[in-house]
């Protein structure tokens, strides 16, 4: 009796590669990486990738990580992240990413949360030491036995890296390549607070396809991403749709207009994945004649409630297409087709990748709750995640346990058109680009600053939201918010707006 063929895992699709074109390019570094990590650029072919994929798998074997465990991962968009997420996999662990803009109370309750053996990071990004900021919260992280990095000046007690993916080792341990088993931890935040997202490879893959079919990405593209990798639709839109296309995927590492636009001609790049802001962006400064090559721009809403309202695409030789970014619950993609560029109408049902293919259901399914929100269904959808509380054991009639994720994005039907409006973002949750967090949060932190902090969450239409801050004395405010180890932005809201920008 023969067994069945299990289904793929992203470390499935890159052998499949390495084993049609082991000497074409598989992933390249932008040109600024020396600016950005200190480090030179690499240029890899699959059969290069492979073999330093092999010897950081075998790394962190030895290190004593088991089948299985978690291993948190902080780096920026360069052929690092690649690397390290598909030795992870090979080695039959499971990847929690984690964003750039978090710091340390952040990374020690991530840590915390999914019980993390090992973190990887990078020595510096743009001037941020985020070897100690990793090594910090590891120290509060009791489960964390492994801490290493990339990049020269790493503190004492972190591994290097730079020297693992040159070291041939033979070490290497049976893992089913199986696309249900756990691959990805991200992390959201609703209304109920932070929460990680599990999900399997197949949902991986399922992200990717809902993208690259949407698009049209085709076979053997030439992939730019100017996306932050450390999500959901960040890893899919970049590793799963590079994977898919197998070609080369080309990183860039956000944002330097001049690189990016050097980089798209010099490596001839057909296909464009960015922010939609900045796409639209683009577009209005003639991309048509500044970047001839591009056929297909992806852009990415982390406001899908926006899309509606935003500029009509006018480049006429690339096509763009609209992802609406859910937090970590999911996404969907719809390209333009209408002559005058204006985003396309979407209907609540099954959706296919692509939509005018009658009956194709591989996307998912869009669909509007009782409660007036927008809901989604579909492979790529984790719905045990985000699954209500259980009801108490005295309720007189349990409810059926939900299929769907309730985004909490309020949403309406147009009785004319018959379209979903998506109107609003989910109510408490505040959203300042990628990073998300509740607005009870802002009044916490504001508190600890003492009597007459305030701090607090304007609207922004690039961003969802702009934090600005005001303090007796800003100074010390933005000090004791680094020593809570918050966020960036947070700090930055109490910056002195007399001096000059």
């Amino acid at each position: 009796m023969t067994q069945p063929t299990a289904s793929p895992t992203l470390d499935t699709l890159f052998k499949r590669n390495l084993a049609r074109q082991p000497d074409a390019l598989a992933l390249v570094d932008a040109p600024n990486k020396p600016r950005v990590t200190g480090q030179p650029p690499k240029r890899l072919t699959f059969a290069q990738a492979d073999r330093m994929i092999s010897s950081l798998a075998a790394h962190f074997i030895e290190s004593g990580l088991p089948s299985n465990s978690v291993i948190a991962v902080q780096l920026p968009n360069t052929v690092e992240f690649a690397l390290t997420v598909l030795a992870a996999f090979r080695a039959g662990l499971v990847v929690a990413v984690l964003p750039l803009l978090w710091r340390q109370s952040e990374l020690t309750m991530a840590l915390n949360r999914t019980a993390a053996r090992a973190i990887v990071t990078s020595g510096k990004v743009d001037g941020v030491i985020y070897s100690d900021i990793a090594m910090n919260a590891a120290s509060e992280a009791f489960s964390i036995r492994h801490v290493c990095g990339f990049g020269s000046e790493l503190p004492e007690g972190m591994a290097s890296l730079d020297n693992a993916i040159f070291r041939e080792s033979p070490t290497t341990r049976p893992v089913i390549q199986d696309g249900r088993k756990a691959a990805l931890i991200s992390f959201d935040v609703t209304s109920d607070g932070f929460r990680p997202v599990p999900r399997a490879h197949l949902g991986l893959i399922a992200g990717g396809l809902a993208i690259s079919l949407e698009s049209d990405v085709p076979q053997g593209a030439t992939v730019l991403s100017a996306f932050s990798p450390m999500s959901f639709a960040g890893l899919t839109s970049s590793l799963a749709v590079w994977l898919l296309s197998g070609g080369t995927l080309v990183l860039h590492h956000p944002f330097d207009e001049e690189v990016l636009e050097q980089q798209i001609n010099e490596h001839r790049c057909d296909t464009l994945i960015t922010p939609a802001q900045l796409a639209l962006r683009l577009d209005e400064l003639d991309l048509a004649a500044r970047m001839p090559s591009l056929r297909n721009v992806i852009g990415l809403w982390r406001t899908p409630e926006q899309v509606g309202s935003s500029a009509c695409w006018a480049a006429q030789q690339a096509t763009l297409t609209d992802v609406y970014l859910f937090g970590e619950a999911g996404l969907f993609g719809a390209r333009r087709i209408a002559e005058d560029g204006s985003p396309a109408v979407i209907k609540p049902g099954p959706h296919g990748a692509p939509r005018e293919l009658p009956g194709s259901s591989i996307a998912g399914e869009v669909l509007l709750t009782p409660r007036g929100t927008l809901g989604l269904r579909g492979p790529m959808v984790p719905v045990a995640a985000y699954a209500p509380p259980p009801p108490p054991s005295d309720a007189p009639i349990a409810s059926p346990p939900r299929d769907y994720v309730d985004t909490d994005y309020g949403a309406r039907l147009d009785r004319v058109t018959g379209a979903i409006n998506i109107t609003a973002p989910p109510s408490g949750v505040m959203a300042v680009g990628g990073y998300r967090f509740l607005a009870q949060d802002l009044q916490e932190w504001a508190r600890r600053l003492g009597q007459g902090a305030l701090l607090t969450a304007l609207p922004d239409r690039l961003s969802g939201h702009r934090l600005a801050g005001r303090a007796l004395d800003n100074a010390r405010a933005r000090d004791a918010l680094t020593e809570l180890g918050l966020n960036p932005l947070m700090i930055e809201a109490f910056r002195d707006r007399s001096s000059a920008a």
